[in-house]
């Protein structure tokens, strides 16, 4: 069983026990001291060629030196016994593993040390402490026993030793180390020092500063395996230099830190003097003054009763914390947001409407909803203003007051909560900015893409450290003035998770009811949000949350048609891009055909964001050609865009794809525009499979099962052999099958696939179409209905079926597209074959005795170009 010990530079008594360990005087009287009666001593007594092993957990007991020992185990304690009682010489070994309490004698290093038992003593809790005094090196040979302890033969390993120059230089260097080590540690005696320059033998200075040394047992083993002092030495240097770096390191971050501890205690006792100084003087302190300067700004904010108070009240307990307080920093940055925002700060509107519709129509072209909207807005705020300076004026005259009604529930609102809902690239962000030059606001914009976290809306409670307004707040501050026209950006991409729903804390941002008395959640007071104009952008209505949604007026920007977007690049993109690329206006000119056939050819998108960096492309190599010394104005026409922008990237499809029997073309809704789509039918021998594929959502899946059923239906007046579906596999594929799709839309289009297909007659390869059908064969009104004429229209098609019941969306079209396109309004899926379909089945009439479907022409342009991504039909 191995010893407990317990040694350390904190456990020895070094007082007590250097003279023992380093006067050679006493180190005689002590090995004299345990000498037999005959006056024999253990030290010149011949080593015992078997000795009793005690194993030690943790530590290293070297020869000519005095350590002490704990120990604790049972075979331990009546080893020690024996060994006084027979005034025995002792192993002593280290264990391997300081971990295992009762270790084996392969857990056992062999190079030990042979030692006496110099003192003794037993305490009350049974275990002995004693003084052990190492006498030379041993290696254990062979262990002999194991019971009732460890016993082992053992042999002498003397080392060598030679007096050098080298051994000279070495000893001094340790002394002069080891006297700084005594000076960085405070449990060392100093006197220690002094006393290990006195020892000439090489191998018992090494012994003796391993012995003090914080070091590992790998390395203390080490030192006492090492055969030649002379290498024993080096390495007690090596591991003396690695003690004193790490000592005089803690001493560096001890002085460092004492001494800043010391820099606050003086800069305290110098305001403090300072203060009292000023007292005898007469004058105020710093924070005396700030705390005035924060009383003033508080009264000049112009804030309401109850910020007004807690602004007050977290006043009165700054004055009374000292500067050094923790929580004195927190309440003047409280202090700051709340003097900083612009509680009465307002900008003056400018509701001049001929000037504003001036601005307006300057900076966009068409929009004429969002137009009139705004020029509403401040149509009524200028009728209200001359209303009430009228009454004013009849007051002062002593008239009778108007008769007024009063509405003690619903607050009078100043402001307007406006969502523009359209692809990218038709201008949602830039009509914000024009709105606040229409009406002479500042403007702001801040984007919700991503946000997740509720505080970013509300703020975080002063609870936390370095706690914030949310954004609104932060935005307001910023702008200095609490009636902006607020952009909230991608409100359709908000998420949420763990840490709340950001657009559940906008419902408070947005409602007319609540607005007025906003409370951040930092703030912790209402804050009047009721004369900001917020106006949000989003691609996709249906993203928002509904509650959200019901707050904002909505507006839907659906794209431009390709005349309206001529006009826009000749008024608007081809003068920036001129500008940007350092051209002057007379040197660059484009025609429309030119506008044309980059519109056709190199963008397919409802907004205008593609066509304005295609023209920037076009002017950067004329940029080019101009810097290398070209002259004279340049005039792109159409012959001149492949020349610049390479090879065309879209083309008309339409016509090409719906040669073969069972292809259609079909128009869908995505939140980039309105885009055409093909779907394809294909049919082999089989036995009555019917395979879909695409990537088709659940609803879209359900359309073309419906669209087959119907089909099946309808065999027999679509002269269909009785075989055709028990022996046939069909198969209705959905190009782009990269690309999610679903809804009930494509329904009228996988009809007429399959019944081109199944009949032989193509369809026609200037038509589109859209609606839902049933299993009667009623074709469904459905949604985005603009979107996805302008889509047909910018792909060339000339002919539209839709259903009859969307006919009122067809006076929501540019009227150049209404007289462009020819529209077929249909209330039956055979209304649709008869209009799709070229030549007849079978020669049955063209109305197949049902309603024939109305036509409708009403508007001409000619935009063609498509959005890039389709995802719901």
């Amino acid at each position: 069983m191995g010893a407990l010990i317990f040694h350390s530079m904190a456990d020895l008594d070094y007082n007590a026990l250097s003279n023992q360990i380093f006067r050679s005087e006493n180190l005689e009287a002590a090995m004299a001291a345990a000498s037999e009666p005959d006056g024999g001593s253990l030290e010149t007594a011949p080593l015992p060629a078997e000795l009793p092993i005690l194993p030690l957990r943790g530590v290293v007991v070297y020869p000519l030196t005095a350590v002490p020992l704990t120990v604790g185990q049972a075979r331990s304690i009546q080893l020690v016994d024996d060994a006084v009682l027979n005034k025995k010489i002792i192993g002593l070994v280290a264990s391997r593993d300081p971990a295992v309490e009762e270790p084996s004698p392969d857990q056992c290093y062999t190079i030990g040390t042979a030692a006496a038992v110099q003192r003794l003593l037993r305490l009350p809790d049974g275990t002995i402490r004693l003084l052990v005094l190492g006498l030379e090196r041993i290696r254990i040979t062979e262990y002999t026993s194991t019971q009732p302890y460890l016993k082992a033969k053992v042999e002498s390993a003397p080392e060598r030793t030679e007096a050098s120059v080298e051994v000279e230089a070495l000893r001094r260097n340790i002394g002069a180390m080891f006297g700084r080590l005594v000076e960085l540690v405070p449990g060392i005696p100093d006197e220690i020092a002094a006393v290990a320059l006195n020892i000439d033998d090489p191998r018992q200075l090494a012994y003796a500063i391993a012995t003090y040394m914080r070091i590992d047992l790998a390395d203390a083993q080490e030192i006492l395996e090492i055969d030649d002092s002379t290498q024993k030495l080096r390495k007690v240097v090596a591991l003396l230099g690695k003690e004193l770096e790490v000592l005089e390191l803690g001493r560096k971050i001890q002085s460092e830190a004492h001494s800043e501890m010391e820099k606050v205690q003086r800069e305290y006792f110098l305001r403090e003097q300072l203060k009292a100084i000023q007292k005898e003087l007469g004058e105020r302190d710093e924070q005396q003054i700030e705390v005035e300067e924060l009383r003033q700004k508080i009264e000049d904010a112009g804030m309401p009763e109850e910020a007004h108070k807690e602004a007050r009240r977290e006043l009165d307990r700054l004055a009374k914390l000292p500067t050094a307080a923790a929580e004195y920093g927190v309440i003047r940055t409280y202090l700051d947001w709340l003097v900083n925002l612009p509680w009465s700060k307002t900008t003056p509107d400018n509701l001049d409407v001929p000037h504003a519709r001036a601005v307006l129509d300057e900076d966009h072209y068409g929009l004429k909803d969002i137009k009139e909207r705004i020029l509403e807005y401040l149509a009524v705020r200028k009728l209200k203003a001359e209303r009430a300076a009228e009454a004013a004026t009849e007051a002062e005259g002593g008239a009778p007051p108007e008769e007024t009604v009063h509405d003690y529930i619903r607050r009078e609102r100043e402001g307007v909560i406006l969502c523009f809902v359209g692809p990218p690239g038709v201008g949602k962000t830039s009509l914000g900015q024009s709105i606040a030059r229409a009406m002479g606001r500042k403007f702001i914009r801040q984007s919700l893409g991503g946000v997740r976290d509720e505080a970013e809306i509300r703020g975080f409670r002063r609870t936390y450290i370095g706690s914030m307004p949310g954004r609104i707040i932060q935005a307001l501050r910023r702008i200095e003035t609490r009636n902006p026209i607020f952009m909230l950006d991608e409100v359709d991409k908000l998420t949420s998770d763990f840490r709340g729903d950001p657009s559940s804390a906008l419902l408070e941002v947005l409602d007319p009811e609540q607005n007025r008395e906003f409370r951040d959640h930092y703030l912790d007071v209402p804050f009047d949000l009721s004369q900001v104009i917020f106006i949000c952008t989003a691609n996709y209505l249906e993203a928002i949350p509904g509650p959200l949604r019901d707050r904002m007026e909505v507006i839907h920007l659906s794209g431009y048609t390709e005349h309206e977007k001529i006009a826009i690049a000749q008024g608007y993109l081809i003068p920036r891009q001129i500008k940007e690329n350092g051209l002057r206006s007379n040197e660059v000119a484009f025609t429309d055909a030119a506008l044309s056939r980059i519109i056709r050819d190199y963008t397919r998108e409802a907004g205008v964001r593609n066509l304005e960096r295609e023209i920037g492309r076009v002017c950067r190599k004329l940029a080019t050609r101009v810097a290398e010394g070209g002259t004279g104005p340049i005039t792109i026409d159409a012959d001149d865009v492949k020349t610049y922008l390479g090879k065309v990237k879209f083309f008309a499809e339409a016509a090409l794809r719906t040669q073969i029997p069972g292809v259609a073309t079909g128009l869908s809704w995505t939140p980039f525009g309105g885009d055409i789509i093909f779907i394809e039918a294909t049919r082999m021998p089989g036995g009555r499979g019917f395979q879909l594929t695409g990537q088709l959502g659940d609803v879209m899946r359900e359309s073309a099962q419906a669209a087959l059923s119907y089909i099946r239906s309808r065999a027999a007046e679509l002269h269909l052999p009785e075989d055709t579906f028990s022996k046939h596999d069909i198969h209705l594929h959905v190009p782009a099958g990269a690309v999610p799709k679903d809804g009930p839309s494509a329904g009228v289009t996988m009809a007429t696939a399959l019944a081109s297909l199944l009949t032989g007659r193509s369809v026609r390869d200037d038509v589109a179409m859209t609606g839902e059908i049933t299993l009667r064969g009623q074709v469904l009104p459905v949604g985005g209905i603009k979107e996805k004429v302008l889509a047909a229209h910018r792909a060339g098609l000339s002919t539209v079926i839709l259903p009859a019941r969307n006919e009122k969306d067809l006076d929501d079209l540019p009227q150049e597209v209404r007289e462009a396109l020819h529209f077929v309004l249909v209330e039956q899926v055979e209304q649709v074959f008869d209009a799709a379909l070229v030549g007849k089945a079978g020669g049955r009439s063209a109305g197949n005795g049902h309603r024939t479907a109305r036509t409708r022409r009403k508007s001409a342009g000619g935009a063609r170009s498509s959005a890039a991504k389709r995802s719901r039909k």
